[in-house]
């Protein structure tokens, strides 16, 4: 079977390469190898990071800005991600008719809670969801203790380049360093395992 072409991220430069049909990601930047050798790492250890399938990972020097998203929350609730600058947000991008996004929430529930003292904070965009209603039923039903903006027509996924976040891709998960540029971009439904070493790697960076 031929396996879909390599994804990159970078300006100008070979920064990450995402073997997506394998599940690796591979950067040359030193940011991230699967399955090989970390050139980041001062003893040259092997990395043993298992990505899902389509994930990005942006070398620092090619990260794009995150974009200031803010609104109100699904209880009207203002929320920002200025808001948690300073610290390493994952923002999961979901919907209460979606699947995939029930089977990844029990997930990224539980990793919330796991990283919260390490300085991570989840944040959602819930998205066309017209009723919020039935987005809070969803909430519940998984017990998500953080925050999802309301976006029901999708404008604010419109503000991420489509590089990272296709609009068209629920459930997606993007991760925002310290500096509030995106570090991890995933398509798709994501599970524990191949969030945390993701996560992990973001988190230890120097800020």
């Amino acid at each position: 079977m031929r396996r879909p072409a390599p994804q990159v991220a970078g300006h100008g430069r070979l920064s990450a390469v995402v073997l997506a049909g394998a599940g690796l990601a591979v950067a040359v930047g030193g940011v991230l190898a699967v399955g090989g050798t970390d050139s980041g790492a001062p003893d040259g250890r092997v990395s043993a990071v298992r990505a899902a399938a389509g994930a990005t990972v942006v070398d620092p020097g090619a990260r794009q800005e995150a974009p200031a998203l803010a609104g109100d929350d699904l209880d009207g609730q203002p929320v920002g991600l200025t808001d948690f600058r300073g610290q390493v947000v994952v923002l999961n991008v979901w919907g209460s008719w979606c699947g995939p996004c029930r089977a990844e929430a029990d997930d990224l529930e539980r990793l919330s809670r796991q990283t919260r003292d390490e300085g991570v904070r989840f944040v959602g965009i819930n998205t066309r969801d017209r009723d919020r209603a039935a987005a809070r039923s969803f909430v519940r039903a998984h017990g998500l203790s953080f925050p999802s903006l309301h976006d029901p027509t999708g404008e604010l996924l419109l503000r991420f380049s489509p590089a990272l976040l296709n609009p068209q891709a629920i459930p997606s998960t993007l991760v925002i360093d310290r500096r509030g540029r995106i570090a991890v971009g995933i398509g798709g439904p994501v599970t524990e395992e191949q969030l945390r070493p993701l996560l992990t790697r973001v988190v230890e960076e120097e800020s």
